[in-house]
């Protein structure tokens, strides 16, 4: 068995997986490439993957699977494992928006069931067979500082559209989901991380473009631009070389329209928040927090206020 690390990238045919796939390549790893139905796509990235690799000892391997599909899921997982020998880091960065933006009182519970499923309970229950695995094999671990556990949210985790309600609901169901896999991993030595990216130019993104080019170009994210996908795996790179040790359940930063939080809430979870002009976050009943933008390079750092609704 290789020592070289192995990470498990869900959905990397394109778009943010993609991303993130490449910079585990460039920083070392072997890498599992997950799909679903788009072979081409992924045989792409399998292509630059290698081309991006910095040592021949690097493998990456395709593996095809309907993560909401438990058999084709289970699979998946157990092809991977056969393919490397380990797992040293799992990334769940494989979502989908609804197929159709439509108004809260037009969503149809098919398009809630999909988007839900997809979204949290493939995420989750693939979590669970790493999870299992790893309680199991608590030494074979190949990355400095341990195990990881990413999951790639949103910042719909707390940022509602009515028109895309249960995307919404899935990425802050998921966010859930990452609190809860830290508790129960945190003595395992395994970290868990919740990255949310903002506005980023996927294939995803495509059909709002023009509307979020228009609000981009009038303030609306800090930094003026779109964010790009190897900027999460700029991000993600950082968890697995373990530059964040003393952290677990927390988030780094937030590419596209970036965070990185100074505060730290219950159980030294990082709690961040979207710098965006107005954007206020309702707590309760009275208070909020407000974002107040400062400009870095990568992330933009954040201070909370207190305001009255």
């Amino acid at each position: 068995m290789s020592n070289v690390p192995v990470v498990l990238v869900t959905g990397s045919s394109r778009g943010l997986g993609r991303g993130i796939a490449q910079q585990c390549a460039r920083s070392g790893y072997s890498v599992g490439l997950h799909y679903a139905d788009n072979k081409t796509a992924a045989r792409e990235t399998l292509g630059l993957c290698q081309s991006s690799a910095i040592h021949p000892a690097q493998r990456f391997v395709t593996l095809r699977g309907n993560l909401a599909e438990p058999r084709a899921r289970t699979t998946m997982f157990e092809q991977a494992l056969s393919a490397f020998g380990r797992l040293d880091a799992l990334v769940n960065n494989a979502g989908m928006a609804p197929r159709a933006r439509a108004d809260m009182a037009d969503m149809t519970e098919a398009s809630y069931d999909e988007v839900m499923t997809v979204n949290l309970k493939g995420p989750f229950f693939l979590s669970q067979l790493a999870a299992n695995d790893w309680l199991k094999h608590r030494d074979q671990c190949e990355l400095g500082g341990g195990r990881k556990l990413v999951f790639i949210t949103s910042i719909s985790a707390e940022t509602a559209s009515i028109n895309r309600g249960e995307y919404c609901l899935s990425k802050a169901a998921l966010a859930m989901a990452a609190q809860l896999w830290a508790l129960r991993l945190a003595e395992s030595g395994v970290q868990v991380f919740d990255i949310r990216p903002g506005i980023m130019e996927t294939d995803m993104t495509a059909g709002v473009k023009q509307k979020y080019d228009q609000l981009i170009a009038g303030g609306l994210v800090p930094q003026m631009r779109w964010g790009q996908p190897e900027e999460v795996g700029l991000a993600v790179a950082s968890i697995l070389a373990g530059h964040f040790r003393r952290s677990n359940n927390s988030s780094p930063c937030r590419p596209g329209n970036s965070a990185a939080s100074n505060g730290l809430g219950r159980r030294g979870m990082a709690r961040l928040f979207l710098p965006r002009k107005d954007n206020i976050s309702r707590a309760d009943g009275r208070t909020g927090h407000k974002v107040l933008k400062s400009a870095r390079p990568f992330c933009n750092s954040t201070r909370l206020k207190k305001v009255r609704f």
